[in-house]
């Protein structure tokens, strides 16, 4: 019985991470979207990278983007990879955090 129920405690710890793991790309992208709607053109990609990556933690790697419709729309993609177990130690899945808004005058 021990073996079925250590299995099943990995399993939901694996699908709480990977839970928290949506919840980090979506928050990201929102923080990323937010900051590249202040920022100049010039430097909204800087700006939104780095506002998309100031509260994810250290142990999950993201790839940030930011783009802009030549218009008002700013749009941000955040993809995080899924930990395995533990954060720090990713498999090759990942995840996506989309965010848009309409860029302050």
């Amino acid at each position: 019985m021990a073996p079925v129920i250590l299995a099943t405690v990995i399993l939901l710890w694996q699908a709480a991470l990977v839970g928290y793991t949506f919840s980090l790309a979506g928050n990201a992208a929102d923080e990323a979207v937010r900051a590249g709607t202040v920022a100049e053109t010039e430097t909204r990609n800087a700006a939104c990278e780095r506002a998309g990556a100031e509260d994810l933690p250290a142990a999950w790697s993201a790839k940030i983007s930011c783009t802009g419709d030549g218009g008002d729309l700013v749009k941000a993609e955040v993809k995080l990879e899924v930990p395995v177990l533990f954060p720090g130690f990713n498999i090759p899945v990942t995840v996506p955090g989309r965010a848009s808004a309409i860029r302050e005058s």
